[in-house]
């Protein structure tokens, strides 16, 4: 993952940012995440941890595109305190379309690292 910059994020891309924090806040989840297809429509998803079964933002996220139609995704968000998007996350994106960006970000908003799927 690299550094992002102002030139490398894209204000359809801080929307991502806005989108996951408030499904996060929503909740009181651990993570939260967004992503956009190839059409434009955005899709939120938030960690959930159930006794039966549990699965993170961004596969959440990205099922609930898959559910929705969308057969590309443009870029992907996820809000952690992790240091690293996890790799079976970076997977679930690239199941879908691979290279397009995927961002790191802390709860308090900052975008802290970018990388591809």
């Amino acid at each position: 993952m690299s550094e992002p910059s102002a030139e490398t994020v894209s204000a359809e891309d801080r929307k991502l940012l806005t989108m996951a924090r408030s499904a996060r806040a929503r909740i009181g989840a651990i993570e939260g995440a967004a992503v956009r297809d190839g059409d434009g429509r955005t899709y939120t998803g938030v960690s959930v941890n159930l006794p039966s079964f549990s699965v993170s933002a961004l596969r959440l996220a990205v099922a609930s595109a898959v559910a929705a139609g969308a057969s590309t995704l443009e870029a992907a968000l996820v809000v952690t305190e992790a240091s690293v998007v996890d790799a079976g996350d970076l997977a679930a994106v690239s199941d879908v379309t691979t290279g397009i960006p995927v961002y790191l970000a802390t709860p308090d908003g900052t975008i802290a690292a970018a990388g591809q799927a």
